[in-house]
């Protein structure tokens, strides 16, 4: 069986240091209940002396009921820190007061401007009070990555002896690198005794990109907690992500001798939630809760995922409510994506006529950056409509704006399969499209309806234009056209009806 490990989530308290990112104590409750439904070991809940919000917000979260998750307050080595973080969590289940101090050189003697027998008595005296008001006190020992070793091996014995039931070994400015993370750790499991009996947690930052393989350094090397933000919040560049490293135990589980207790199913879910609240938002390709994290473009890709999905999918997307994978028809999809997604929308073609409208979908994909569900039902539609026209659009150009002329080129291929290019002008660029048209069909009609509707979202969207004109006799024919260009799709729909028409007169 391999070790627990207790995941402590901090983004109530780091990840709301974050800039921008301040909750009130109603949204903080909102998060704590998501949590709770998460099944985290530990909540920090606040830093309780630092403003009546944050004491209110750990009070009321120490008072939600039905659940086991220890509720931690944060503190200084300051006497009226704890004792006001004692006060929060007066009605908590499981409380926890979580104290320390720095422990590098630059903080003992730059920030704190005292010497390192003061700071192992503070520390000492800190966890003494602290354990007075509750049985559970974690110490953190502030930059820790870049403290010396055996300084930090005195610090820790000292708390370890005082009653500290945990004790916290942070890599508070992101500086370590993974392999020298890991040794400091293995350094005081070696060397403190009586550690074997207290909980070895890490926090580590991700100032340069590794938090998430610093606090799997450290649990290979024998720390039991990982401190952790849904989303990476926290100071500067943020905190270990909760799901990266939650999600990286659950794969190499025995390599690290680890397992969590979190319900993974909820991260898209929490990921979300906590974005919304802090308007904080996610980057698209963010691991496991980002937007792209189980999308594909790319052709070979997606063909390797279609045929199975762990050929490029380690994580099953469901796994972390992400849903299913998502295949995203881009220029650079196959014809398997296509053909793919035509049948999931109801479409079965044969090889040839697949092949066409591949070709038309490069076309639209090149203008486009997504290929949405729309798009294409829209593009089996337009090459419907093409299929047996009379008359085709080969080519439509417009010149147009203030104080020119709107004036349309058009080249259509009539029934004989010649080209005719045309020019007209017109009041506007519509007006002048559908005027070179009508030279070339040499057709009276009247255009009784006109309306443009977006296909899909975005700017690129593909605009549909619906015409309807009325013959001479009094017949009604409706013309509908697609394009990303409204003037293109506006002569496609117009010729689409006048076809509709000469279709009608010629049975």
């Amino acid at each position: 069986m391999t070790r627990k490990i207790d995941i402590f989530d901090t983004t109530l308290r780091d990840g709301e240091q974050s800039p921008g990112a301040s909750m009130n104590t109603d949204e903080k409750l909102v998060i704590a209940r998501e949590l709770l439904r998460m099944n985290v070991d530990v909540i920090e809940a606040g830093f309780p002396v630092s403003s009546p919000g944050d004491f209110e917000s750990v009070r009321r979260i120490s008072e939600l009921a039905g659940y086991d998750a220890t509720v931690c307050a944060l503190t200084r080595a300051v006497d009226k820190d704890i004792v006001c973080a004692a006060d929060a969590l007066e009605f908590a289940k499981r409380p926890r007061i979580h104290t320390g101090i720095g422990v590098s050189k630059s903080h003992i003697y730059d920030k704190l401007r005292i010497d390192e027998d003061t700071a192992v008595e503070r520390a000492v005296h800190a966890v003494e009070l602290a354990k007075s008001y509750v049985d559970d006190v974690q110490f953190y020992a502030e930059d820790a990555g870049r403290s010396d070793y055996d300084f930090l091996v005195r610090i820790i014995q000292a708390v370890v002896d005082a009653g500290a039931t945990v004790v916290n070994i942070p890599d508070t400015t992101g500086y370590s690198l993974p392999d020298e993370f890991g040794r400091r750790i293995k350094y005081l499991c070696d060397n403190v005794k009586g550690i074997e009996d207290v909980t070895v947690a890490v926090h580590c930052h991700n100032d340069l990109g590794m938090a998430t393989a610093l606090a799997l350094a450290g649990v290979r090397c024998g720390a039991r907690q990982i401190e952790c933000t849904i989303n990476g919040l926290g100071e500067r560049a943020g905190n270990t992500s909760m799901e990266e490293v939650v999600m990286a135990i659950r794969m190499h589980g025995e390599e690290l001798d680890a397992h969590t207790d979190v319900n993974a199913k909820e991260f898209v879910k929490a990921s979300r939630l906590v974005s919304s609240i802090t308007g904080m938002m996610v980057q698209a390709n963010k691991a496991i809760v980002g937007a792209n994290a189980f999308a594909h473009s790319s052709g070979i890709h997606q063909d390797g995922v279609l045929k199975k999905r762990d050929t490029y999918e380690i994580i099953d997307p469901a796994d972390v409510g992400a849903g299913q994978s998502q295949i995203v028809l881009t220029a650079r999809s196959g014809h398997a994506a296509l053909k793919h997604r035509l049948e999931d929308l109801g479409y079965e073609f044969d090889d040839a006529k697949l092949d066409e409208l591949y070709e038309a979908f490069l076309n639209l994909a090149d203008k486009k950056k997504e290929v949405y569900d729309e798009d294409l039902e829209s593009l089996v539609n337009e090459r419907d409509r093409e299929a047996d026209a009379l008359y085709k659009l080969d080519r439509l150009q417009i010149s147009c704006g203030f104080p020119l002329k709107p004036t349309a080129t058009v080249t259509l291929v009539d029934p004989e399969g010649e080209h005719v290019t045309v020019c007209e002008w017109g009041t506007g660029p519509v007006d002048a499209a559908f005027k070179a048209i009508d030279k070339v069909i040499r057709r009276n009609v009247d255009l009784t309806e006109y309306s443009v509707t977006s296909v899909t979202r975005g700017i690129d969207a593909l605009g549909e234009v619906t015409v309807r004109i009325k013959d001479e006799e009094g017949g009604m024919y409706i013309g509908r056209g697609a394009d990303g260009d409204i003037i293109v799709s506006s002569g496609k729909a117009y010729l689409n009806a006048l076809n509709r028409m000469l279709e009608d007169n010629k049975r």
